[in-house]
């Protein structure tokens, strides 16, 4: 599990096509890494594979360069990395699994005194999930829905997330990794099977009828 506060960045430094997805190294300066260990690539939940003093390699399986725009990063390319969260860590931004829902198209960027807007498009099939004030993950980066629209949904960044992330690096257009709230996908889901349950339930006053 994570929780949507970004570590560092880190620099792709090699991409290589493997048999069943790809492969991807990061120059990152990360102390306690291992082989096995949890770590999320702007959002994704991947495996360390190898690693070094200040380099470690991840494969993308064929699902994770369906889902994410990971498969279309180059050498040079920034990332957000974040380690799983340790059991006695401090939990400062909200439950992150790591699983990335979609993309998501950056419509819009505004600097506002020293604070940034960002504006994404909303995909249809996440729109029930984000609300005004709730929670959404970002490229991994746990922040607040500040405005929403049928169209897109607006976040506000201050200015140590904005320098810390590869927020700093996006432009109009490009895409971005959206995990919403899984809270709200157990809450929709109990609700479907209850709502499934009560359907196929005899009336309590017709059971005794006869």
């Amino acid at each position: 599990m994570f929780t949507g506060i970004v570590e560092r960045t880190g620099e792709i430094t090699d991409v290589t096509d493997d048999e069943g997805g790809r492969r991807l190294t990061v120059a990152a300066d990360l102390d306690d890494l291992h082989h096995g260990q949890s770590i999320a690539i702007s959002g994704a939940c991947l495996t360390v594979e190898e690693f070094g003093d200040d380099w470690f390699s991840l494969f993308l399986s064929a699902e994770t360069l369906d889902r994410t725009y990971l498969g279309e990063l180059t050498e040079g390319d920034l990332v957000n990395v974040e380690r799983a969260l340790p059991a006695d860590g401090r939990f400062d931004g909200h439950v992150v699994q790591g699983h990335v829902d979609g993309t998501a198209e950056v419509t819009a960027i505004e600097q506002i005194d020293d604070d940034w807007e960002f504006r994404f498009a909303v995909p249809e099939d996440m729109e029930r999930y984000l609300v005004e004030k709730g929670s959404v993950t970002v490229d991994g980066i746990s922040l607040t829905v500040a405005s929403l629209s049928d169209e897109d949904f607006g976040v506000a960044v201050i200015p140590a997330t904005y320098d810390i992330t590869t927020l700093s690096e996006k432009s109009v257009g490009d895409p971005a990794h959206l995990e919403v709230d899984v809270v709200a996908k157990y809450v929709e889901r109990l609700l479907a099977a209850d709502a499934d349950l009560t359907a196929t339930q005899t009336p309590y006053a017709e059971r005794f009828d006869d």
